[in-house]
This record gives structure tokens, C-alpha cells and sequence, in this order.
């Protein structure tokens, strides 16, 4: 098999400024569930299913800024700089209506919704208490996301790293104001911890626009001219990204009718599993970092022509996102109940968390390799390959899950071993695709 010359330092350099960002962004996690397992179970419980909700939401942006990133990567292989700045200008032509269209699901329609599948009217009416104050962050994130495509596509990543964490600082200040209510802030509780992180989302935004204006040559990358949308250019970018949309809304939607399912089985299940929810999201920051760089990478391969450099490539980020996740999970597997603990000082809870983080730690270095394998899929533009892959894992993951609740009314324990059935079947399939060297074919 031919080797890359892409080495290992350069994946590195472009993967762990967004790693970096990415442990910034999810300090923000991080924080919330540690302030809001202080103010006990029901904050904890709705600031699950509120975060959520509201991640499956930003998965929409997330997955059309992919897809932009992914043309803007190849682009920018192509040697045709100018044809990214209209790029970015159409994402946010397409992302701001949309924020304003999702801005009144989350506002006005997110409350009956939630009214019929959350048993707890404790937990459901801290749930809307968050979303309504949370929703407003939506025209930020959205923003953001742009941004990240631009700077992702070009592999210039170190901005991320600044940008998240002025956002962290801000969120982990302000939640700690505005939660517990001090130094003369009123102390709001869940309604605090969205306020805080709203504002700490608008913040980002405020340095993406200062970071571009200083930085980037505009006249470069024909960047913020505003001419008149084009039809035809945004649609051209849409069949790129809106199978990236529905996959990622797919993932996190499934994820939150997971916890659905979870809190029919009690207030304690649904607390330590959002517990080990944040513990999951630290152990995919690198790998959500190496992902990033294998979309942009193998992007910007094709479009230089060296298509047979693309499978090398992606076993070497493999390699490097294993060893960085193997790492992380081995501290959590020594220290589990310090880690816990740092969540919540309940024994119950901690007891009950830590065969759960056993196995989201094996999810986890099965993740490290189908989630790679994943993105070099959607890399090669292949988008619509990689949402019938999603579904097809999804839709086996979800039944999984309900079989384990509503048939066979398993432990918790047993329920979170869905995400070693997620990172096995992913894997698998991504793998299988990419052999085919299928995804040769045609062009974007």
C-alpha cells in the first residue's frame, strides 16, 4: 500500500488545536453538571435532557458547517481560494434563518413536546425553565460554527483553541455567579447555568469577527464581500452538507430519546448517567479533534489528486487518536471514584457511576477508531454514504436500547452498554466502505 506523506506531526498540529478548544467547550459541560449536581438531583436530571435537547439542535448547524468545511478543505487542495469566501458568505446565509427558525421550536414549541414523554414534572418544568433562556445562544453557536468551518477547512485550527477558551472562562465564571448566586448576582439555579452560557456563546462570536477582521486577508479569499446569494452556489454546498445535518441531528436525537428511555427508570439512573454522559464527552475530545483534521485532510487530498494516499492517512490518525483516548481512559479506570466524585459527593451516585464508566471507557477506544473511519468517509464527500451508515448503526443502537429498557427492564449498567454496540457497528461499516474504494468517483 502507498504511504502518505502527510506525517505524524502535521495531523498533530492540525488536530490538537481542536482538541485543545474542544477540552475548553467542554469545560462548559463540565462545569454545568458539576454546579448543577450541588443543587441536587431534579437540576441535574433537567440540565441532562435541556443540554440535550439543545445539542441535538446545534447538530443541525454542526452538520451544515461540516459540509461546508468539507468543500472549503477541497477548495482549498484545488488551489481555489477564491471560491471559499463565497462559501462561508452562503453558510451564514443559510444558518441564520435557520437559527431563527429553530430559536422558536426550542422558545415556543420545546414545552408541550417534552410535556408528554418526561415523567417527572419536577424535572420537566426545569427542563423548559433552561431551554427558554438557552435558545437565544442558538444565533451565536450558529455564527461560531461558520467560523470553525473556515478556519477547520484551511487547517488553520489554532484560533479554535483561543476562541473556546474565552468562551470557557466566560461560562465557568458567570455559572458560578449565577447558579449559586455570588458576590451579589441572584442565585438562579438551571436558569443561571443557561444565561451563562449564552453569554459566554456570544462571546466566541465577538472574537471569531475581532480574530478574522485582524488576521485574514479578505481580498484572499474573496471573504464578507456579501454579493447576492446565489441559488446555485447554495445549493451546490446543501448537497454536501444536508446529509452531515440530518446525520448529526440523527446521532444526538437518538442520544436524547436514550435518556428519555433512562429517565422512565428513576431520578438516580438519570443523574449518574448524565454524570457519566460528561465523563463520555471528555474521553471524545481527541477524538473529536483527530476526526476534524481527517475530513479536512482527506478532503484536501483529493482535490490535489493523490486519492491513494487517503486510506494511510486515516490509519495513522487512527493510531494517533487511540493513543491519545487509551490515555485519558486509563486515569479514569485508576481513579474512578475521584473522578466521580468531583460530580457529585453522593456515595449512591458514585457507586452506581463507576461500572458505567468501565464501559463508556471501552465505547470510547472503539470510537477512537469507527468515528476516524467515519469521517473518512464524509471526507471524501461521500455524504450520503455516511448518513446511511449513521442510520443504519443508529437505528440498530436505538432498538438495542429499547429492547434492554421497555422488554428485557435491564439495570442501567446493562443500558449503557449501547455505546459499544454504536462504536463496534460504525467501525465496521465505515470500514467496509472505504475498501470498496468506492468513494472515488465523482467530484464536488
Amino acid at each position: 500500500m502507498k504511504q502518505t506523506s502527510i506525517t505524524y506531526n502535521r495531523i498533530w498540529h492540525i488536530a490538537y488545536p481542536i482538541i485543545l478548544g474542544s477540552i475548553a467547550q467542554n469545560l462548559i459541560n463540565f462545569t454545568d453538571t458539576a454546579f448543577l449536581g450541588r443543587v441536587g438531583e431534579i437540576a441535574l436530571g433537567a440540565g441532562a435532557l435541556g443540554g440535550l435537547f439543545y445539542l441535538a439542535i446545534i447538530m443541525l448547524g454542526l452538520g451544515f458547517g461540516t459540509g461546508a468545511q468539507i468543500i472549503i478543505a477541497r477548495r482549498y487542495g484545488e488551489n481555489k481560494l477564491k471560491q471559499i469566501g463565497p462559501v462561508v458568505e452562503h453558510s451564514l446565509f443559510f444558518l441564520l434563518p435557520l437559527a431563527l427558525l429553530v430559536f422558536t421550536l426550542m422558545r415556543y414549541w420545546a414545552a408541550p413536546l417534552l410535556e408528554h414523554v418526561v415523567v417527572s414534572h419536577e424535572v420537566y418544568e426545569e427542563t423548559v425553565i433552561f431551554l427558554k433562556y438557552r435558545a437565544v445562544g442558538i444565533f451565536f453557536a450558529f455564527t461560531n460554527l461558520t467560523f470553525r468551518s473556515f478556519y477547520v477547512g484551511l487547517t488553520k485550527t489554532k484560533v479554535i483553541t483561543y476562541t473556546t477558551i474565552v468562551l470557557a472562562i466566560t461560562n465557568i465564571i458567570l455559572d458560578y455567579l449565577l447558579i449559586f448566586g455570588k458576590f451579589g448576582f441572584p442565585e438562579m439555579g438551571i436558569k443561571g447555568a443557561a444565561i451563562a452560557s449564552v453569554t459566554a456563546e456570544m462571546t466566541a462570536t465577538v472574537f471569531f469577527f475581532s480574530y478574522t477582521f485582524i488576521n485574514i486577508k479578505f481580498k484572499d479569499y474573496d471573504l464578507f464581500h456579501f454579493i447576492k446569494p446565489s441559488i446555485t452556489r447554495l445549493v451546490n454546498i446543501l448537497k454536501i452538507a444536508v446529509p452531515m445535518m440530518m446525520q448529526s441531528f440523527l446521532s444526538l436525537s437518538v442520544w436524547f430519546v436514550i435518556f428519555l428511555f433512562i429517565e422512565k427508570l428513576g431520578k438516580s439512573p438519570l443523574a449518574v448517567s448524565n454524570i457519566i454522559r460528561s465523563v463520555f464527552v471528555i474521553l471524545m475530545i481527541p477524538i473529536w479533534g483527530f476526526a476534524a483534521a481527517t475530513n479536512s485532510l482527506v478532503s484536501q487530498l483529493i482535490g490535489q489528486k493523490r486519492s491513494d494516499e487517503v486510506l494511510p492517512l486515516i490509519y495513522k490518525i487512527i493510531r494517533l487518536c487511540f493513543i491519545g483516548v487509551l490515555a485519558i481512559v486509563c486515569v479514569g479506570l485508576i481513579f474512578p471514584r475521584f473522578i466521580l466524585s468531583i460530580y457529585t459527593n453522593d456515595i449512591n451516585l458514585i457507586e452506581m457511576g463507576i461500572p458505567l464508566l468501565y464501559i463508556v471507557s471501552g465505547g470510547a477506544l472503539l470510537l477512537s477508531i469507527g468515528f476516524i473511519l467515519f469521517n473518512g468517509v464524509s471526507g471524501t464527500g461521500k455524504t450520503q454514504v455516511s448518513l446511511a451508515i449513521e442510520t443504519v448503526v443508529l437505528t440498530i443502537y436505538l432498538t438495542y436500547a429499547y429492547t434492554l429498557v421497555y422488554i428485557f427492564k435491564e439495570q442501567i449498567t446493562i443500558v449503557w452498554t449501547t455505546e459499544l454496540v454504536y462504536g463496534s457497528l460504525l467501525a465496521l461499516l465505515s470500514f467496509i466502505y472505504l475498501k470498496s474504494n468506492k468513494w472515488q468517483t465523482g467530484s464536488i
